[in-house]
């Protein structure tokens, strides 16, 4: 069970009580708790669902376990007598706008105004498992996986509170209606505060087919309703993990080793460590070494002045980081892994089918022409504002609290537990408001900070706060991983694409991560932008062919599309400049047949004032103009990039974005979150890559690794087209079209096709 964070955390100068407070009580179907301020707490049950992982949590006693976590599913709602309005939501705020979503949907159907919610993370458990049977914060499922459970949720705690009305003032239901918080009786101007009501509405029954609004009468969904967290972000009242303390803590630093894998086998001055001011203990960790101090600087010191000793990394190899790996190293067995055998077979290990249509051997036997290219991604860091911690203190009755950035609370208290030595129902998880985001924050073993804060808790007998510096969250962060692809395609005399194939090797994190839930030997992580394209290119074979990373790899913002897209939308301008037919208008042909996507290709050409590949005179100079389209996560995109190109780089002016997740919630959330994605797409094209050298990470810093800086930012205009159909992801679908579209530019513009991220790597020749 997992404390929701309490609002004696409103202020970082304000320390969590010694005494962690009773947690929230999961409720299993049809029933519903009052707490002693006569609050009504209204869970509604989903469908029930196979279950999709083992999210483990307390059901319906202290230190009981749901026989069967993750298939059943409710929300919670608490309506005080105050007025105000809690609610519980299963997902993380990370600045994504989450939890603004969450208060439109049940205000809407609830008949509260938006603005008098407060949203707060809900404990582990088994019944917010909202997301296909699995509860987590990410791959943009929030709003589109619980978006009709929330209506629900809404809706029948108004039901409730119009029926505890009606009993009241001894009138029929249906002569009473509901105004922002309160159920009124028009015939005799009686008008009662949700908050009244509300021990009453805890003897009923909830009905599980309340009416919901007819969306033509809503007045908050779809509506650009102001962030909820905005006030409190601008005046530094949000709570980042980085700002939590517990009473009587200890503060730590690490120090992790250089060569990931590799142990500490000495230390040459722990005396003399241990004798520096605030200085509480010196510990060895899993390939790490830490220092317990009285404040962070302090403990920050030590550990960076302590002389460590470490086990030799293996002297060559892929299967761990050795001695001699290397971001080139890794790339080369990559491509030999690419090259074909007489007959398309591969030299080295078995290519797994991931798509297949048609008769794409027949197709290159008859082509007029062939054309083929290899196309390859680095390493990327999250490189995430806030740098990760975690706190973790045993309790005198044995349960442990956990505090710590994460996406999955069930995943993190059943890792807590295990690091513990106890089991699920003794840990609370406390999930705060994530200081970063893009995939950062799930479970990827030494990569995170809690399982150092467990060993150091239980080592001091004292609650032990770690934060990783900045060099050392470099030095140890999980990366996305580098990623190849080999295509080929077949053109007719016309200059039509008859055949397209694609070879991908590598490794991505679904299956590193979740490969027991997905049993599949193709990693949809690793080939999602690739396959499953709307084009209509009638032969089609894309393969998948494992080559494990011996780094830690991570889900990164977009996860596969943030690089596949990249590799397909750059080969599809190949296609149409080998065949002679301008980009836009072959994609244009080639969806023929797709009503929605060429609407969206029609938006975006309107949005940029028509569509001109360029190059063209402009302000400073000659420019150019690149198109591609992704469908990510459920949702469709469509970007064209102007580009320049002032010394050797390239400029990028105007983005320009159609964006149609089906329909919305948040029209501003959405823009900001397209814009937001297309910032970080833009930076990871241009600039971003972890290189690996003699087995280390040559970047400990931004100084080493650049990102986007304001200078280069160019505009971004953004259009969203609602077309209805089924809603899809927002967080991440920005991303995934601004590298090929920019990179798609360059070529229009240079005359030079960049197969390789980031582009900065290339140096350009002017117009």
């Amino acid at each position: 069970m997992m404390d929701h964070l309490r609002s004696d955390l409103a202020s970082p100068a304000a320390p969590i009580p010694a005494v962690a407070p009773a947690g929230v009580t999961n409720l299993s179907r049809r029933r519903f708790l009052g707490t002693a301020a006569g609050a009504l707490v209204l869970g509604v049950a989903l469908p029930i669902r196979g279950p999709r992982a083992e999210a483990q949590g307390p059901a319906e006693g202290a230190g009981a376990v749901a026989p069967k976590p993750g298939t059943r599913v409710p929300a919670f709602l608490e309506i005080r007598r105050d007025g105000t309005v809690r609610l519980l939501s299963p997902f993380v705020e990370g600045g994504q706008g989450i939890a603004t979503g969450m208060a439109q949907i049940v205000g809407e159907e609830l008949d509260v105004n938006p603005a008098r919610f407060v949203v707060e993370c809900a404990p582990p458990g088994p019944d917010y498992a909202v997301v296909n049977g699995l509860r987590m914060t990410g791959g943009s499922f929030s709003t589109r996986s619980s978006y009709a459970v929330m209506r629900q949720l809404g809706a029948t705690a108004r039901d409730m509170l119009i029926r505890a009305a009606a009993a009241r003032l001894k009138v029929r239901e249906a002569e009473l209606t509901t105004r922002d918080g309160s159920v009124a009786h028009a015939a005799s101007g009686r008008t009662i505060p949700y908050g009244d009501l509300a021990a009453d509405a805890l003897a009923l029954k909830p009905n599980e087919s309340a009416a919901l609004r007819d969306p033509k009468t809503f007045r908050y969904i779809r509506q650009p309703v102001a962030r909820l967290d905005v006030r409190d972000k601008s005046t530094g009242r949000v709570v980042y993990a980085i700002d939590q303390k517990v009473e009587g803590m200890l503060y730590a630093a690490v120090q992790h080793a250089p060569h990931f894998g590799t142990e500490p086998e000495g230390l040459e001055n722990e005396a003399a460590v241990r004798a520096m001011p605030g200085v509480h203990s010196v510990h060895r960790l899993p390939g790490a070494v830490a220092v317990a101090a009285d404040s962070w600087w302090r403990a920050r010191k030590a550990v960076e002045a302590l002389s460590v000793r470490w086990s030799a990394p293996k002297p060559r190899g892929l299967d761990t980081v050795a001695a001699d790996f290397s971001s080139e190293g890794m790339l080369a067995a990559l491509k030999a892994e690419m090259a074909e055998a007489h007959g398309g077979e591969a030299h080295g290990g078995e290519a797994h089918v991931a798509e297949a249509e048609g008769d794409p051997a027949g197709a290159f036997a008859q082509a007029a022409r062939v054309i083929e290219a290899e196309y390859h991604a680095p390493y990327l860091a999250h490189a995430q504002l806030e740098p990760p911690s975690a706190i973790a203190r045993f309790n005198p009755d044995g349960t442990l609290d956990v505090w710590t950035p994460n996406q999955m609370p069930e995943l993190f208290q059943a890792l807590s537990a295990q690091a513990a030595g106890l089991t699920p129902d003794r840990v609370r998880i406390h999930s705060p408001m994530l200081g970063g985001f893009f995939g950062r924050h799930f479970a990827y073993g030494p990569g995170n900070p809690y399982p150092q804060a467990i060993r150091l808790a239980k080592a001091t007998g004292r609650p032990v706060k770690v934060l990783w510096s900045r060099e050392e969250e470099f030095l140890n962060d999980a990366l996305r991983p580098l990623s190849a692809s080999r295509f080929r395609a077949a053109l007719d005399a016309n200059g039509q694409p008859t055949a397209i194939t694609v070879r991908t090797v590598g490794e991505g994190p679904i299956g590193r991560w979740f490969g027991a839930l997905f049993k599949s030997p193709v990693d949809s992580s690793a080939v999602e932008g690739i396959i499953a394209k709307p084009y209509a290119i009638p032969n089609r074979r894309m393969t998948f062919t494992k080559l494990a990373h011996p780094v830690n790899i991570a889900f990164w913002r977009s996860v596969g599309h943030s690089m596949n897209d990249f590799f397909y939308e750059g080969f599809l301008d190949e296609i149409a400049q080998a065949g002679g037919h301008d980009p836009f208008a072959l994609r244009m042909a080639l969806l023929k047949d797709q009503p929605r996507h060429r609407r969206l290709l029609e938006a975006v050409a309107d949005l940029a004032g028509g569509w001109k590949p360029g190059p063209y005179a402009a302000e400073g100079g000659r420019r150019a103009r690149g198109v591609a389209m992704a469908s990510p996560f459920g949702s469709e995109t469509a970007t064209i990039a102007e580009v320049s190109v002032a010394e050797g780089e390239a400029r990028v002016h105007n983005l320009w974005i159609a964006f149609d997740p089906g329909s919305v919630v948040n029209p501003a959330i959405v823009k900001a979150q397209v814009e937001s994605a297309a910032a970080l797409g833009l930076s990871s094209a241009l600039f971003e890559q972890v290189v690996y050298q003699d087995g280390v990470r040559q970047a400990r810093n931004f100084d080493a690794y650049p990102i986007l800086r304001r200078e280069h930012m160019p505009a971004v205009h953004v259009r969203i087209v609602e077309s209805g159909a089924p809603m899809g992801g927002v967080g991440e679908p920005g991303l995934p079209g601004v590298p090929p579209a920019v990179a798609n530019a360059v070529a229009a513009l240079t005359g030079q096709r960049v197969r390789a991220l980031p582009i900065a790597n290339t140096k350009l020749s002017g117009a």
